[in-house]
């Protein structure tokens, strides 16, 4: 296949828009500080415009914010805000599950989701400390990416996919990374029972249930979250991006 200019500058669009929103969410830069396209663009070694791009995406997405002089910022968040957006994605996911159980879902992708659900169990033993950390969240990402799918609904599956690059509104955001914190991993037993509920509730055709279950799981990441800020504060060290957060 010929490479035309586009497919040569998406590789590097992707580069700056990760390399970007790593910067921000590592701690590399604080809320309120005007990020300048020329130190970027020289720190990732990428030309400024796909670093252009990257900053009106993530704009868009809600890590920067403009100002009015022009240029970007880095946006500081509530705790509130976080909470928001986690408790949206729980109303997404439940009704993305909701409709899957309604509309009954193909076998073919209830297989695979189902077989998401005994590679998670797999990874899963009594004690917290003895998981397979790294596989668990792996399998855990890709098990909410095939709930979002699960109805046919590409509405729902594209807005789930918006919120959860919302800051610590991914299924996965306080568990990279933090396979030594016991109150982390305790969780994710609760998660995996939750999964199979799920999974069983649509199977069964319990839209309902379904929806509930799904919106309690998304507290998940509520509980780690305000576990780090009223329980264990010395988790903020390992947890940069928590910096963005305020009280």
């Amino acid at each position: 296949m010929a490479v035309t200019p586009q497919t040569r500058q998406q590789p590097q669009s992707l580069k700056a828009l990760m390399g970007v929103r790593d910067l921000i969410l590592g701690g590399s830069v604080r809320p309120g500080e005007r990020l300048s396209e020329v130190a970027i663009a020289e720190k990732l070694g990428i030309s400024r415009t796909p670093i252009r791009a990257a900053l009106a995406r993530l704009e868009q997405e809600g890590l920067l914010e403009l100002i009015p002089s022009g240029g970007y910022a880095v946006r500081g968040f509530a705790r509130e805000e976080v909470i928001d957006a986690i408790e949206l994605r729980g109303v997404l996911e439940g009704t993305a599950a909701r409709l899957a159980a309604e509309r009954g879902v193909p076998p073919g992708r209830m297989r695979a989701i189902k077989e998401l659900v005994r590679a998670l169990d797999e990874t899963v033993r009594d004690r917290p400390e003895d998981m397979a950390f790294e596989r668990y969240v792996e399998l855990n990402a890709a098990f909410h990416e095939a709930l979002a799918g699960l109805s046919g609904s590409e509405t729902i599956r594209r807005e789930i996919e918006r919120v959860t690059r919302l800051p610590f509104a991914s299924p996965s955001a306080f568990l990279d990374k933090q396979a030594d914190v016991p109150a982390f991993r305790q969780s994710l037993l609760v998660g995996q029972a939750q999964h199979k509920a799920i999974v069983n509730a649509i199977e069964m055709r319990e839209g309902g249930r379904a929806e509930a279950l799904a919106r309690e799981h998304a507290r998940l990441a509520r509980q780690n979250l305000e576990y780090v800020i009223e329980e264990d504060r010395s988790l903020l060290r390992r947890m940069p991006a928590l910096a963005l957060v305020g009280e």
